[in-house]
């Protein structure tokens, strides 16, 4: 049977379950990130979206579409994000520092074009996203 981890808001009115392994994990450095999480580096979680299911406080959710590649959903008791929906890709990201006990690994950057903090960890820096996420594939110096 596969793990199932938990995840949720920072009140606890929103939780999630999520089932198996996420698909990718990576560092997103986009703006877009920035600015709903507040931070310069977001730690991304990519898990099929059929792997992620709202156990609980779904009519707390509350969808912020800045473009139609990602849907930001947060809570509307506490405000904190609680995942993005990708429906192009079929994934959902959930930040990996709301999953307890989850050990992030990530394998690569994605937007270090639009970076504001240099990271030196010899994982792979895409300009934007691999070629196989619609990016162009194109990678960048550390």
């Amino acid at each position: 049977m596969s793990e199932v981890r938990t995840s949720g808001c920072f009140c606890g009115a929103v939780q999630l379950e999520l089932t198996g392994e996420p698909n990718v994990q990576a560092y997103c450095h986009c703006g877009s990130c920035r600015g709903w999480l507040g931070a310069p580096i977001h730690g991304a979680t990519l898990w099929p979206t059929p792997n992620v299911t709202v156990a609980k406080g779904a009519d707390k959710l509350v969808t912020f579409k800045k473009t139609e590649a990602s849907h930001r959903q947060f809570c509307n008791s506490c405000g904190s994000p609680v995942l993005v929906r990708h429906p192009g890709i079929g994934m959902t990201d959930v930040p990996s520092g709301t999953i307890p006990g989850f050990a992030f690994k990530p394998t690569l950057h994605v937007h270090y074009g639009e970076k504001v903090l240099k990271v030196v960890d010899g994982l792979p820096k895409f300009k934007d996203f691999p070629k196989e996420f619609g990016g162009s594939g194109d990678t960048l110096a550390e």
